[in-house]
């Protein structure tokens, strides 16, 4: 389907601000101009909307969707909360389940800006049936959703409380690769590809050993794999790299083998000059998650100062069991005040936490999105702007950040694809997606409690 976009206020994107018309074709933004006339395409009238490139994710996970709010966890830190809530609950869930989560959060995420996610799957053992990835592949795929699966994995049982409640037999660094070669029939390195795949162990300091991260490393540049992980969420990282290694956590990984243009790291938070100075040194990037790090106590990421640095700075959701809005809206918007209160009215404008949520995020990746550019993925987002809430912002090509959540947004395209049509779901049924997950939930609750 090819669309022709008219009457918005203004496109807005990392760089621009502009008013005009966008045609959209074999899904990429084919035309940008003043009054363009229709060739055949559906008319999407955007008027009292403003458009922005579709966020992305950085740093998701998908199978916390049904584990908001859990009462164990509600005032427990990351180590306590990873024992109560995550791991008590994920090595249960069934891939049925696993499927409905990943189908509500990709949905909670395109409700709020979203077109690309990048969900840090963990729930990885040594007897873990293949259908728990396949299912998150196939909502991924069922949603439209431009989808990086960074496939977690943890070879010994290690220091982190929460890994160790699991009880769960590890897989081995042969296991993971031999799995993950039957994954890469879903890598596409095309810029405009739907869906790629990560190396992605699920914390450095804690669930691999030093060889083992090593292997993965290599096994990853080999196949032009990304490479992710958490690293200093919390200080019991860096003691722990200190006490094992006699190094700093940031030492540690590039010992591994694991710092450079291809990796990037969730959180970030406990960083002292000498690690950022490093980690911007090597183009070692972060997925910033203000929302979690403020649920769990955790802290503030540095990021303001990374990126004076040089580091690449994106957005990341973080699971909804420590972030229950699973709004990229709201991530947005807690950036820019999170750091403003830390740095400084002045230190940071929203256009480049616009720029962090979309080209930034895009780029490290690796996908031709984030932008309203002639040739990039048509990955668009049409806010309303005329309600209530918005119609007042003076400056109105902003209001979603600066407003945040609510927000409603009236068409979403993801690869040319709308998958939010006059404010209502493309995509799925929500209704029926929310009952069966009410099914589900009943039978699986009975397995836990």
């Amino acid at each position: 389907m090819s669309y022709l976009i008219k009457n918005s206020y203004a496109t807005v994107g990392p760089h621009n601000t502009r008013q005009g018309d966008i045609r959209i074709s074999n899904g990429v933004i084919s035309e940008i101009g003043t009054n363009l006339e229709a060739k055949g395409e559906q008319i999407v009238d955007a008027k009292g909307c403003v458009i922005y490139p579709g966020f992305v994710n950085t740093h998701h996970h998908l199978a916390q969707s049904i584990l908001k709010g859990v009462p164990a966890g509600l005032n427990k830190g990351l180590g306590e909360w990873l024992a109560a809530v995550p791991y008590r609950f994920w090595p249960k869930i069934p891939p049925k389940l696993m499927y409905l989560a990943a189908k509500l959060g990709i949905y909670e995420l395109q409700r709020s800006g979203a077109t690309t996610c990048a969900d840090h799957h963990y729930l990885y053992h040594q007897s873990t049936s293949y259908e728990m990835e396949q299912a998150v592949w196939q909502a991924a795929e069922e949603m439209g959703m431009r989808f990086v699966l960074c496939r977690g994995s943890a070879t010994r049982i290690g220091s982190h409380k929460g890994m160790k409640s699991m009880q769960l037999e590890p897989e081995t660094p042969e296991l993971v690769m031999r799995r993950m070669e039957q994954s890469l029939q879903f890598h596409d390195n095309n810029p405009l590809s739907m869906s790629r795949l990560c190396m992605a162990p699920t914390s450095l300091i804690h669930s691999c050993e030093p060889a083992h991260l090593k292997e993965f490393a290599q096994f990853a540049r080999q196949h032009q794999l990304k490479m992710h992980s958490h690293l200093l969420e919390v200080q019991y990282d860096e003691q722990q790299a200190q006490s094992q290694y006699a190094m700093s956590a940031v030492e540690y990984a590039q010992s591994c083998d694991w710092l450079g243009a291809d990796v990037w790291f969730a959180h970030l938070v406990k960083t002292d000059q000498q690690s950022r100075e490093l980690l911007a040194g090597t183009g070692t990037g972060i997925a910033h998650c203000p929302t979690s790090n403020c649920r769990l106590g955790s802290g503030i990421a540095a990021a303001v100062e990374m990126q004076a640095l040089g580091m690449p700075v994106t957005i990341g959701v973080d699971g909804s069991a420590s972030s229950e809005s699973g709004s990229m809206l709201q991530e947005l918007n807690l950036a820019w005040l999170l750091q403003r209160a830390q740095n400084g009215a002045d230190s940071l404008q929203p256009q480049q936490v616009l720029q962090w949520a979309s080209q930034n995020g895009a780029e490290l990746l690796r996908f031709k999105s984030g932008q309203i550019e002639v040739g990039f993925a048509a990955d668009l987002v049409a806010y309303r702007i005329d309600s209530p809430r918005m119609a007042t912002v003076h400056s109105l090509e902003l209001a979603p950040l600066l407003c945040g959540e609510p927000a409603d947004i009236e068409y979403s395209f993801i690869n040319g694809r709308m998958v939010i049509d006059n404010q209502r779901s493309t995509v799925v049924d929500v209704d029926e997606l929310m009952s069966q997950i009410h099914h589900e939930m009943t039978a699986f609750m009975r397995t836990v409690l």
